[in-house]
């Protein structure tokens, strides 16, 4: 059995082939990289490094050759591209003939208004065109995508929101990883759907946690769209990014990541870390 991770040099999934390899063989595992040199340190403790580039669908087909069971993490860039690449790597996998594709993908992909969400839907629609059986792994919100809000905090900033009282359930990166990595390597996932959300939480409710961890007031200052994409110029973030940060508070705002449930517990045999303790493990690795 040749499970194969894509993406492996990213933030996800680096951590997923790290949680992989406490317990598969590392002649069992293989991944597909775009750049193998920055992997190098993964061939040498035995993994199989593969370069595959979703953008030139010939290299996913060598790189994704003799493999079993396959996990591919979505990619970053803009809708377009994205759509683009996650169909490549899905109809390179069909092509592969592998026996099983895990997808990380977006909460509540399918019904989804997030502005994020077109790429995951059409990943899920692609893999779910194959036959082939899948598991769809919809990522809530990683705790770390508020490094830069901490940071400002630890800076004596307030916590800037116009997310009002839309609920995130989020969780740590790790913690998302390693329920990717038992779908990949366990059984009985085929043909399934989790919705991977830490406890619900709003911005409030998190400011509050980061208060306690850090023994001071955490002032939570809530403005509307125009506002925030002031504040955020003001902070120096790119002109580029604000849109996509105004869209990802008004999602949240329209509670398109209010999921409720249970499946991290379930794939991870334990309860998700809670917040407290996330968040007082994030600013200790920031600070």
């Amino acid at each position: 059995m040749k499970l194969l991770v894509t993406g492996a040099t990213g933030k996800l999934g680096r951590k997923v082939v790290e949680t992989l390899l406490k317990t598969v063989p590392a002649s069992q595992l293989a991944v597909s990289v775009r750049n193998p040199e920055k992997a190098e340190d993964l061939r040498a403790r035995g993994v199989d490094v593969r370069q595959g580039d979703f953008d030139r669908p010939e290299s996913l087909d060598t790189a994704f050759a003799g493999i079993d069971r396959i996990l591919i993490i979505s990619a970053d860039g803009d809708n377009e591209t994205r759509i683009r690449q996650h169909t490549n790597a899905v109809e390179a996998a069909a092509r592969a003939k592998v026996s099983f594709i895990a997808y990380t993908s977006l909460a509540n992909a399918s019904e989804s208004k997030l502005f994020l969400a077109p790429p995951h839907q059409a990943a899920e629609q692609a893999i779910l065109k194959t036959g082939i059986p899948y598991s769809f792994l919809r990522n809530n919100w990683y705790l770390e995508n508020e490094i830069s809000s901490i940071q400002g905090v630890l800076a004596g900033a307030p916590w800037v929101t116009s997310a009002g009282t839309g609920k995130v359930g989020w969780a740590l990166q790790q913690e998302y990883a390693e329920a990717a990595a038992a779908v990949l390597a366990g059984n009985g996932h085929e043909n399934t759907i989790y919705e991977l959300s830490g406890k619900l939480l709003t911005q409030e409710e998190l400011a509050s946690a980061l208060s306690a961890v850090l023994g001071k007031e955490v002032p939570v200052q809530q403005v509307d769209d125009d506002t925030y994409a002031d504040i955020m110029k003001q902070a120096g973030v790119p002109d580029f990014v604000i849109p996509m940060l105004v869209a990802i508070q008004q999602g949240i705002r329209e509670g398109h990541l209010e999921v409720e449930s249970n499946d991290f517990e379930k794939l991870l045999g334990r309860p998700l870390t809670p917040i407290h303790e996330a968040l007082k493990q994030l600013v200790k690795r920031i600070s």
